[in-house]
């Protein structure tokens, strides 16, 4: 069936080849309109990359067109660069001391949900394929084939958001270990299940044992070449680490340079940049360690126009009666096979509960390498199975594509590891002034203990500092402020003596000075510390009305409690 959408836009908005002066335009389209459907579909409280994808399906094969075939083909390198960076990203969460307490369980469940979807959609294929055809070797072949396709889980879509939604806990480090490792059992399943299937199509493969070595050759050689770079960037970074422009550039030379390199050689360039960040995070200096946030700030737009172009090369026109009952099957049993060896995998391995209840919902995405060994079949088998396999792949990455996210943001928001990923900076870049608690006393109310007239009596100020936790007060005068008493005033009074307890706030008060408002964010009010050369401000509102006084102290206090709240929900999570 044809796209009844192509026609629907005049000839030059359709790029079916690409030239130099149209990537800069392409590139724009493609950033714009999918960072708009990211947010459309994150106001929707869906994952932002089920937008990316959409957009990506209105552009391409399947919508209006504006991007031709070769034109997507064209712009791989983009896919390529975002997948050795999303490698990279994986390889850092990947700390030894994480593999020692996590490693057997990570192993276990990783053979669990890897082959019992292998077993589960290779059996059902192959029986409702013969059924319908009454062909056993191309049955038999075809479900082999998908069986062992479906085992492999795209590390994309998946980390995008865990990374979104800031997630943090054993089911955020078990999803990391899994999809990290995965793809490499596809590989082994794949060049089995290939073997035999050439054997019963009667074609000339390659025998079990190359295969075996070539896959062992390509896993082995990737880590080496992953490795060595990652050697030679903590050299490089350990000495230029006072530039952060210069510490990403060589970064991201390095990861760039090592993809390149593993083109080349044939060798799998995710596998490497995983090595990369993996002895980056374990064998570099401690100091190296800012590398990772550092890239991870330059991967969003980029992470745009490869899940874009991915939903692009779906082309949902081409599924036949058959070839669409076998994708739905293949849906189901892959569902079902992840679901039923992540269960039992995390039950042997006695992880989480989080872990065994949730991680079924985290392994559905679909894409790279699942695509990649689908063209390797339509290669290997281009006269009997390749054509079918490689179009049941783009129909069900299609679908779980859309749905994998959607999944994985249930599973960790149930798992209650949402915004457990956060960092000290995270804290004070989000807050505003009126959040700041110390305890249950909130520092921005009107009513607040800080906040005295210019007739209060200095016992009675030193009476409520004593109950109190501020150090520093408001004076106002009416609903004006008028002044602030600091604790260097307080300091000067008590050594007055007994006199001191004649005075009122007016007597010791200073001018107020500088101010932030309720809706000051942290760093903005760090500014006005700085400029005010101050450890204390008044807040107040838009009529100078005083509302309480905000001071570093209390800001120190309030950030520390948070990260200390942000350890103990992850620490009882497991």
């Amino acid at each position: 069936m044809s796209d009844p959408f192509s026609h629907l836009l005049p000839d030059f908005l359709h790029f079916y080849h690409l030239q130099g002066t149209q990537i800069v335009l392409l590139l724009g389209i493609i950033m714009l309109l999918g960072s708009i459907g990211g947010r459309l579909f994150q106001k929707l409280k869906i994952p932002q990359v089920v937008g990316y994808i959409v957009i990506g399906i209105i552009l391409g094969s399947s919508g209006l067109q504006i991007l031709g075939s070769d034109t997507i083909n064209a712009l791989n390198p983009i896919s390529t660069i975002s997948l050795s960076l999303i490698g990279f990203l994986i390889g850092g969460e990947l700390k030894l001391n994480v593999l020692k307490k996590y490693g057997k369980q990570f192993i276990g469940i990783l053979l669990f949900e890897s082959i019992t979807p292998f077993f589960i959609v290779g059996g059902i294929v192959t029986a409702v394929s013969l059924l319908i055809t009454k062909n056993v070797v191309v049955s038999v072949s075809m479900g082999l084939v998908l069986g062992a396709i479906c085992s492999a889980t795209a590390p994309a879509a998946t980390t995008d958001v865990l990374v979104e939604y800031r997630t943090r806990g054993p089911l955020t480090t078990t999803v990391y270990g899994i999809v990290a490792m995965d793809d490499a059992v596809a590989l082994i399943l794949y060049a089995i299940a290939s073997t035999i299937a050439s054997t019963l199509l009667g074609g000339k493969n390659l025998s079990l044992g190359v295969q075996l070595l070539t896959i062992a050759k390509d896993i082995f050689g990737s880590i080496l070449i992953g490795s060595i770079f990652g050697f030679v960037l903590s050299i490089i970074v350990r000495n230029v680490m006072k530039d952060e422009g210069r510490i990403l550039s060589f970064s991201l030379g390095c990861l760039f340079l090592c993809t390149g390199v593993c083109i080349i050689l044939g060798l799998d360039n995710i596998l490497a940049a995983m090595s990369l960040g993996f002895f980056m995070v374990n064998f570099a200096p401690a100091k190296t360690r800012p590398v990772f946030n550092l890239t991870s700030k330059f991967t969003p737009p980029v992470y745009v126009l490869f899940f874009v172009l991915v939903g692009a090369k779906l082309n949902i026109w081409i599924i036949t009666p058959y070839l669409g009952l076998i994708a739905v099957i293949y849906v189901l049993g892959r569902t079902v096979g992840k679901t039923i060896g992540s269960i039992v995998g995390s039950l042997l391995t006695k992880a989480p509960d989080t872990v065994r209840k949730y991680l079924p919902y985290c392994l559905l995405s679909q894409a790279g390498v699942a695509i990649g060994l689908s063209i390797a079949a339509g290669n290997d088998f281009a006269d009997s199975i390749g054509p079918q396999i490689l179009l049941i792949i783009t129909a069900t990455t299609f679908i779980v594509q859309l749905l994998g996210p959607v999944c994985v943001k249930y599973g960790v928001t149930k798992a209650g590891e949402c915004g457990l990923n956060i960092t000290e900076e995270d804290i004070v870049k989000n807050t505003l002034v009126k959040d700041i608690t110390w305890g249950n006393y909130k520092i921005c109310d009107e009513k607040s203990p800080s906040i005295v007239t210019d007739t209060t009596t200095i016992r009675d100020i030193l009476d409520s500092f004593s109950k109190y936790p501020n150090l520093n007060y408001v004076v106002r005068s009416g609903d004006k402020i008028v002044g602030v008493i600091s604790l260097e005033h307080l300091k000067e009074v008590l050594q007055i003596g007994e006199l001191a307890e004649s005075l009122l706030a007016m007597d010791i008060m200073d001018e107020p000075g500088a101010s932030c408002t309720p809706m000051t964010t942290l760093p903005e009010a760090y500014e006005i510390f700085e400029k005010a050369d101050s450890q204390a401000i008044p807040i107040v509102d838009e009529n100078r009305k005083p509302l309480g006084i905000l001071e570093k102290t209390t800001i120190d206090h309030y950030i520390h409690t948070r990260l200390l709240e942000l350890h103990r929900k992850i620490e009882k999570l497991g």
